[in-house]
């Protein structure tokens, strides 16, 4: 069988396009410094808050005051935290697995985003009292009429903003748009040139 030129001929040809190494960077990248961060942040909020102690930052625009959440983002699901706990587990799982596909920097940067703000909060899940899947979510970050909240609900609400952008804008993980033509080289014209030649030579010949 004649393989058609520029089609890749194997098993290749069903699989999924990678991400190219620089957005993988940029997706690892961004992760890290966001879990960092969150991380960093809960250590020093439950010891310089821990007893009750309020820090006014912006007057009583924004206030540091230290909560143990037992629920999810802004304080909600409260008695849920061994279900949220799974789900964040498989949340992790997915993120990673479809980091491997993103074909734009902003996507990278929703995508790091995410998994910093899903990993932060369920380090807390894993590692703090009363124990593995019930631990409490530190939370210090205080609005007016707002739920206490911390960095890694930052990074979903920034992830999850990203994402509506992007699919708002048309574009998909992979990078493509919608309205895109087709790629050529998926569904190639029939070479159909060399057989005309050779048809015409022989009706000449004829």
């Amino acid at each position: 069988m004649r393989a058609v030129r520029g089609t890749p001929v194997g098993d290749d040809e069903t699989s999924a396009p990678r991400a190219p190494r620089r957005l993988r960077w940029v997706f690892a990248g961004v992760a890290l410094t966001a879990y960092a961060v969150d991380v960093a942040t809960k250590v020093l909020a439950v010891e310089k808050l821990d007893g009750g102690r309020d820090v006014q930052v912006v007057g009583e625009v924004l206030q540091l005051h230290l909560v143990r959440n037992p629920g999810a983002a802004f304080s909600t699901g409260t008695g849920l935290t061994p279900v949220i706990s799974v789900v964040a587990i498989i949340a992790t799982v997915a993120v990673l697995f479809y980091s491997r596909r993103v074909g734009t920097t902003t996507w990278a940067v929703a995508l790091g985003f995410l998994l910093a703000g899903i990993t932060g909060n369920l380090t807390d899940r894993l590692l703090r009292e009363p124990g593995p899947l019930h631990g409490h979510v530190i939370d210090f970050l205080r609005l007016p009429n707002w739920p206490v909240f911390n960095v890694a609900d930052i990074c979903i609400n920034v992830a999850a903003g990203l994402i509506i952008i992007l699919a708002f804008r048309g574009v998909h993980l992979d990078g493509s748009r919608d309205g895109d033509e087709p790629d050529a080289a998926a569904d190639p014209e029939p070479d159909t040139d060399i057989d005309d030649d050779t048809v015409g030579a022989e009706e000449r010949s004829e």
